[in-house]
């Protein structure tokens, strides 16, 4: 496998932006573009390439499913947006006819990648891409909860009126609407909620700290209301994911996993809090919950399943 080399499948508005943020980070030095729509590709290859005198070195192609041969990872963003006031979970079939036809041409020219999946629902899609592919586990993986957890540490750290990067805390559960924030075991820099209140006189009570969890929830709502799709923050999120992957940095991220028992959980893809490497995913950390935290991961489970249950594997 070449290490410097990277496929986006899909050249829509995500795939476009994180290949965009992918070509400043340096950690490629081939980019390969694919997209059912040939001409999109070559003009996201185009111009992108347009940029790299301005930047780090790195070539920038529209390529074809032989391209991914030697690829060390492959992002695919291909399938269906969320229009405004569609859920995630609304996609589902459309999506899942789309990587019924995209899986089987990876793993043709291609068995030893880690596959990135970030395409709505990412939960989902994530577990059918496992299936469909056969590869391991610690292989596919989904961007799962990772924008929502940033959503959440820069909601609190304005609360708190901190620098969302010492605000430590998770968003778990499935990358929609049952997802739920880890407030049992949050800290500003090891110092608990609680306790860090008292020091800023802040009021942080239960209801502000629901209110918060709310607007994370819905933050993707309102941006697609607002201005028709989110991209530039689920860029930048499959970006640390990358880099965790590609500098063997085995970073703790909130990504979209197989659980092989943790919280009595199987047969799924849902996010967790991992330790990822360049091997892909290493292990998937038991962050201790609260018994209410305990019970809505359940639910959340659960939904997945019923969505996973009316699957049509064709």
């Amino acid at each position: 496998m070449n290490l410097r080399k990277c496929a986006i499948i899909g050249c829509g508005f995500v795939g476009a932006t994180t290949a965009f943020a992918l070509t400043q980070s340096g950690l490629f030095s081939e980019l390969i573009l694919i997209d059912q729509n040939r001409k999109k590709a070559l003009g996201e290859a185009m111009d992108l390439s347009h940029s790299v005198p301005f930047g780090k070195p790195v070539e920038v192609v529209a390529g074809d499913y032989p391209d991914l041969a030697d690829c060390a990872l492959v992002i695919i963003t291909a399938g269906a947006g969320q229009a405004p006031g569609e859920t995630r979970l609304d996609l589902v079939h459309k999506n899942v006819t789309i990587f019924q036809s995209i899986i089987p041409q990876i793993t043709r020219y291609n068995q030893e990648c880690i596959l990135l999946v970030v395409s709505n629902p990412v939960d989902i899609l994530t577990y059918v891409t496992l299936k469909l592919s056969g590869f391991p586990a610690k292989r596919v993986i989904g961007s799962g909860t990772v924008l929502d957890t940033a959503r959440l540490k820069f909601l609190l750290g304005a609360h708190f009126e901190v620098d969302p990067r010492n605000v430590h805390a998770f968003m778990i559960g499935e990358h929609g609407d049952t997802e739920l924030p880890v407030y049992s075991s949050a800290n500003v820099s090891g110092i608990d909620f609680d306790h860090f209140c008292e020091s800023c006189q802040r009021r942080c009570d239960q209801e502000v700290l629901r209110t918060i969890y709310e607007e994370v929830k819905n933050s993707a709502y309102q941006v697609i209301e607002n201005k028709g799709a989110t991209y530039y923050a689920i860029a930048l999120a499959v970006l640390r994911i990358v880099e965790a992957l590609m500098r063997d940095e085995h970073s703790v991220l909130t990504v979209s996993v197989l659980p092989e028992g943790h919280y009595e959980l199987n047969d799924l893809c849902i996010g967790l809090p991992a330790i990822v490497g360049q091997g892909g995913i290493e292990k998937v950390l038991d962050v201790p919950l609260d018994a209410d935290e305990r019970d809505r991961l359940q639910k959340s489970a659960a939904q997945m399943k019923k969505v996973i249950g009316e699957i049509r594997w064709e």
